[in-house]
């Protein structure tokens, strides 16, 4: 049956999908909870200087995105090679490790400590992200995976949205506790995945242990497909924006738009929220199916809406002598714009992206799958890397940051005519099961 004809929340109560989206739901929410708790425990708490948080917040930042470039490569080489649900018990049991470590961490009030935890739990995102995705195919059928796609891609940002806030608000002590035990449950629903043995093929996948001609020879392999090569292109460019966004929010909301801390998060509840829903309300367009087709209209709209946005603040005067709470802000000026704005640019961003997910994961051999998300996930991380390096090289030369958001509606027509490529050189084309990755990379 359809999964577009039917819906997809479905798939929740069932067991081949439902204890893989809340395994993965836990995973986000956790790593949120601590990283959020950790710098608001470091700069309120430990520091008290300004050079020192900045410093804190930047050394933080690359620990847990260094893992993504040094080990994704054999995270997926690993997924395509063993049993994907027994590597889940395996990572979410050490999940529970570094929680222990994370929450003493918290307690002692130990930056070495925490920094380690943060390090790891790098380390534990980077081995559980290829297999996420690449798991769909293998437990749903193939009008369900665009669905099941959303669904992981939904739950992931109204995840990180809960994980943001709740180790903002709770105390530390919470908090320590707080991710042992989210962590342990993720170890109890990670538990209930069922098998997912790898693809029989006439050569088995080798793991290669040097991560850097690991990582380069895969990505080398992955990147000569054009089809996958242009999808992972666009994806790369959604994350550089929601990383763009991201980085903009808090001095937006301050400087711009006068409004305070409370602010910067709704803002970021938006985004979370509109992403969800474009996310589900895409499989509902395709009714299930697999296609790049809409993706070049959401993102050209995405950079419709960005402008909107950039407009509205640019037309934004700020009260002066204070900062605006949420119930004033909204009432002011042309709030509900900027709003309509963001909440635009989230519904759109999520329409562009879930089918290219859904994409990646049917158009290889399924015992690829694992293989080819490690590539996506090593050049995102390089993308969001080089897009937060230009934005404030472009801050530096002088540009406002509402300024900065002409850049970022650039990068939207960009990943819109990117994804023009991949529609015409794909869709008729699908589904593509052919091997095309060597056994041995």
């Amino acid at each position: 049956m359809s999964g577009g004809g039917k819906g997809t929340l479905f798939l929740l109560k069932e067991r081949r999908f439902g204890p893989l989206f809340v395994t993965q739901f836990l995973g986000a929410f956790n790593d949120n909870m601590f990283r959020t708790a950790m710098v608001i425990l470091a700069i309120y708490g430990i520091y008290n200087d300004e050079a020192k948080e900045a410093q804190f917040s930047t050394t933080a930042q690359a620990l847990f995105i260094l893992p993504f470039f040094l080990l994704s490569a054999v995270a997926g080489q690993l997924a395509d090679s063993r049993d994907k649900a027994g590597l889940i018990r395996i990572i979410k049991t050490a999940e529970i490790i570094i929680m222990i470590g994370g929450a003493a961490g918290l307690l002692l009030q130990n930056i070495p400590l925490l920094l380690a935890a943060l390090f790891a739990m790098g380390i534990h995102s980077s081995f559980f992200g290829p297999i996420k995705y690449a798991i769909l195919p293998q437990h749903l059928d193939s009008d369900n995976v665009l669905g099941g796609t959303g669904l992981v891609e939904a739950g992931t940002y109204i995840a990180i949205l809960l994980g943001t806030i709740v180790g903002g608000m709770i105390p530390y002590e919470w908090a320590a506790g707080g991710v042992l035990l989210t962590a342990i449950v993720g170890r109890i629903s990670g538990g209930m995945v069922p098998p997912a043995p790898p693809e029989v093929s006439e050569k088995p996948v080798s793991i290669d242990w040097n991560i850097f001609r690991a990582s380069w020879q895969l990505s080398k392999m992955v990147m000569k497909v054009n089809r996958v090569k242009l999808a992972i292109i666009c994806i790369s460019f959604f994350w550089s924006i929601g990383a763009l966004l991201g980085a903009q929010f808090p001095p937006l909301v301050k400087n711009a738009l006068g409004a305070d801390k409370d602010v910067a998060t709704l803002f970021l509840a938006i985004f979370s929220v509109g992403v969800a829903i474009g996310s589900i309300a895409v499989n509902r367009l395709l009714k299930g199916e697999v296609s790049a087709r809409y993706s070049p209209v959401a993102a050209n709209l995405m950079g419709l809406f960005v402008l909107l946005l950039w407009w509205g603040v640019h037309q934004w005067t700020p009260v002066p002598g204070y900062l605006m709470g949420i119930r004033e802000f909204v009432q002011y000026g042309i709030a509900d714009l900027i709003i309509l704005a963001l909440f635009g640019i989230a519904v759109f961003g999520g329409m562009f992206v879930v089918p290219l997910y859904a994409f990646l994961t049917v158009t290889v051999a399924k015992n690829e799958t694992a293989r080819t998300i490690a590539v996506n996930n090593i050049v995102n991380s390089g993308f969001m890397v080089a897009a937060t390096l230009s934005l404030g090289v472009l801050v530096s030369l002088g540009a406002t940051i509402e300024g900065t958001l002409i850049y970022v509606a650039f990068a939207c027509l960009v990943a819109g005519g990117i994804a023009i490529l991949l529609h015409r050189a794909t869709d008729e084309a699908l589904p593509v099961s052919e091997p095309t990755l060597d056994p041995e990379v």
